[in-house]
């Protein structure tokens, strides 16, 4: 008897649709309003972030100088790199030494440079400035070695000594 029910085309003529208008009842009243609740919070989070991005970009807005760095052609040069960095950071050329060795390749083939940085007069701030804006725009330029010294007789001027390795 129930093997007849199911064979009997009548069945599927009425089961498809209340099938189908349930899943449509289903999705109006159930997905849609959470949906819509997700693209609320969605907005008010993106609406967050946007401040947030406006409000970084009016603190530094020579961030957007160095979003193409790592699509441009030219190799990375510690000078180059130094230079524009300790000008971002208001250190003066004469109060700082640069020191980079040759690019050596390692076994597997894996590319590096070496370099010392020596910061002679330098305030804590300029200095933090310096080391994050420099690990933050090059992700491959790793600091192996830090080394604070303060000056003495002067409150907050220190020499910093920074050993870095640049992998390309």
């Amino acid at each position: 008897m129930i093997k007849e029910f199911y064979r009997n085309p009548l069945f599927y003529y009425m089961a498809v649709p209340v099938i189908a208008a349930g899943w449509v009842l289903l999705t109006w009243t159930v997905g849609l309003p959470q949906a819509q609740r997700r693209w609320e919070l969605s907005r008010a989070e993106y609406d967050k972030v946007q401040a947030i991005i406006t409000e970084i970009l009016n603190i530094d807005p020579d961030r957007l100088d160095f979003t193409d760095s790592k699509k441009s052609d030219t190799e990375f040069d510690y000078a180059v790199v130094v230079e524009k960095i300790a000008s971002l950071c208001r250190i003066p050329s004469a109060d700082y030494k640069l020191s980079s060795g040759p690019i050596i390749t390692s076994t597997d083939g894996q590319k590096s440079q070496r370099a010392k940085i020596v910061l002679q007069q330098v305030d804590i701030k300029g200095f933090s400035e310096f080391l994050t804006t420099l690990q933050f725009r090059w992700a491959s330029l790793q600091c192996t070695q830090l080394k604070l010294q303060q000056k003495k007789g002067l409150k907050d001027k220190w020499e910093v000594d920074l050993d870095f390795v640049y992998y390309h």
